[in-house]
């Protein structure tokens, strides 16, 4: 392994960011932009419209906005109907109260006969924070990457998941879009296109493959830059959407590096990892590791605190990427 000053010098130049906005922010931006463009966009809320940023849709269009209460299978349910009248609904609540509530309706209702649903999921994951392992769902993205015909992203900061809101509206079919409460670093381009099931090479390295999506995509990128330091070259891919997976982005890289790390924040069961290695599995087996939660449910804290606690800090890419690159050099 060469040093690689210049990738630590590119990198620090692109991903460096200046403010902090949480993604649910991006979802409400996109959602009102969404609204603008195609009048068929309509929104439902299960009373909890300022925590899901959906008020500016709903003072905009208020004739377009359902606030449905503590009811959220009668959501799904109204969504779908909604659907089949030619709308394009957006639901609104918590991924806990998207998904684990309400999967029945989602199964039989939207993903069953194809209904052009968007399920927009906010307070996902650990970084929830103080609110705890009842609302701090960690298997949301098994659940609904098992769900035939369903769309599952999660993206990495305020303006990827904006693009990803414009994008869903534009994708005939049920989307689970998945993002979170916390102020987050701010460093892709608000200006790039956001491209279903094609995932975004954030740099590019020949040792080591690491995978993130998430909240984690920035972990990943301080992780890069710290193994850059020690000379290790990273190939970095924010695989935002996790169904369907980009397969011949992760088979390309993993040609070049011969080992992979992916990194979520979600249980090691059901999520990116077990999607990529089920890739791998058939087309490449190689050396891997996985930086997700283990099986286990949160509790209350910061979310600084409870990434670091359950293994999912930036200092823990690193010393998984150092495990996996002495698996590599061992040949196992």
């Amino acid at each position: 392994m060469e040093t690689t000053e210049l990738q630590v010098s590119s990198m620090e130049k692109k991903y460096t960011y200046t403010e902090k906005k949480d993604t649910r922010s991006g979802f409400g931006a996109g959602l009102l932009e969404a609204g603008k463009a195609n009048p068929e966009v309509v929104a439902l809320c299960a009373d909890l419209t300022g925590s899901l940023k959906m008020d500016a849709f709903k003072k905009e269009f208020p004739e377009r906005f359902f606030q449905v209460g503590i009811a959220e299978a009668n959501m799904m349910g109204v969504a779908a109907g909604l659907a089949i009248g030619g709308k394009v609904p957006f639901t609104g609540t918590f991924a806990n109260f998207s998904t684990g509530r309400v999967y029945d309706q989602i199964r039989q209702s939207i993903a069953y006969s194809e209904k052009n649903v968007k399920i927009c999921a906010s307070h996902a994951g650990l970084t929830l924070g103080e609110d705890g392992a009842t609302h701090q769902i960690l298997e949301d993205i098994g659940m609904m990457r098992m769900l035939p015909n369903m769309v599952v992203i999660n993206p990495c900061d305020y303006n990827q998941t904006k693009q990803a809101t414009l994008a869903i509206a534009k994708y005939y079919g049920p989307v689970y879009l998945r993002f979170g409460r916390p102020a987050w670093p701010v460093f892709t381009d608000p200006n790039e296109e956001f491209v279903i099931g094609k995932a975004q090479q954030m740099l590019s390295g020949t040792d080591i493959t690491i995978i993130a999506c998430g909240h984690m995509v920035w972990n990943a990128v301080q992780a890069a830059e710290e193994l850059a330091k020690a000379g290790v070259s990273v190939d970095l891919i924010n695989m935002h959407t996790i169904k369907p997976l980009d397969a011949k982005a992760v088979i390309s890289s993993v040609a070049k590096t011969r080992c992979v790390l992916t990194a979520e924040e979600h249980q090691r069961n059901g999520g990116l990892g077990e999607a990529v290695a089920h890739v791998l599995a058939l087309a490449d087996p190689v050396p891997m590791e996985i930086v997700a939660v283990e099986d286990v449910f949160g509790e209350s804290g910061t979310p600084a605190e409870l990434l670091v606690k359950y293994g999912l800090d930036s200092s823990d890419i690193v010393k998984k990427a150092q495990k996996l690159l002495s698996r590599k050099t061992a040949g196992n």
